[in-house]
């Protein structure tokens, strides 16, 4: 059965936000997939807010009260609940995983000696000022080195860490963010009905090998 996904955004917020009506992305037409022929992209918002397949634009006077602004994609922790709307992008840093899957588990394998981390950080609060890293599984925690800020707002942010196993075994390797309006990525976020905006810390198991 054919569905319509309607959404609103306030004036307000889409002048903030620098919001865009897409037709291409690297100089060619967007693919289907990406939301050909039109696409609303709003930086800094959660996709949903970032329509495809635009076929209308409307200026409404009143808050426009459809299932999935009114019901859909709201954070709520029981389904009775009106909830609040998801909008703006929690921080978030991600790592990729080092060295090599093992065939079955697919853990990391890494071999004993210095090991570059490296990943990407976001957040549509504020610029990422700080990604830290753990290699103990969230129990200490050390500051990774920031990539220079990109000069367009919103953009993720590159971010390495030198990290030298201190011996063979098993370690669990994480990393968080930090904006510069104060969020930083919790551990253990709070739970919502629909499971939106898990920020969650990025959690690695690897096993250093000689």
């Amino acid at each position: 059965m054919e569905q319509n996904f309607q959404r609103s955004l306030a004036v307000d917020d889409a002048l903030e936000s620098g919001a865009v009506l897409a037709y291409e992305m690297n100089g060619q037409p967007l693919l289907p997939q990406h939301g050909f022929p039109l696409r609303l992209v709003v930086p800094g918002w959660y996709g949903m807010t970032n329509v495809k397949w635009l076929t209308r634009i409307e200026a409404v006077a009143e808050p426009f009260a459809g299932y999935q602004q009114a019901r859909g994609y709201r954070l709520r922790l029981d389904e009775d609940e009106e909830g609040e709307p998801l909008t703006r992008m929690r921080p978030r840093a991600l790592m990729v995983p080092p060295g090599d899957p093992e065939f079955l588990t697919r853990e990391r394998i890494v071999k004993l000696g210095p090991c570059d981390l490296q990943g990407r950080a976001w957040s549509g609060c504020g610029e990422v000022v700080s990604v830290e890293v753990s290699c103990d599984g969230g129990r200490t925690w050390d500051h990774a080195s920031l990539e220079s800020a990109a000069d367009m707002t919103w953009a993720w942010r590159g971010w390495t860490y030198s990290w030298r196993p201190p011996s063979t075994g098993r370690f669990e390797l994480c990393c968080r963010a930090q904006d510069s309006a104060g969020n930083e990525q919790p551990l253990d976020p709070p739970w919502n009905v629909g499971g939106y905006a898990n920020n969650a810390v990025q959690r690695i198991p690897v096993t250093v090998v000689d």
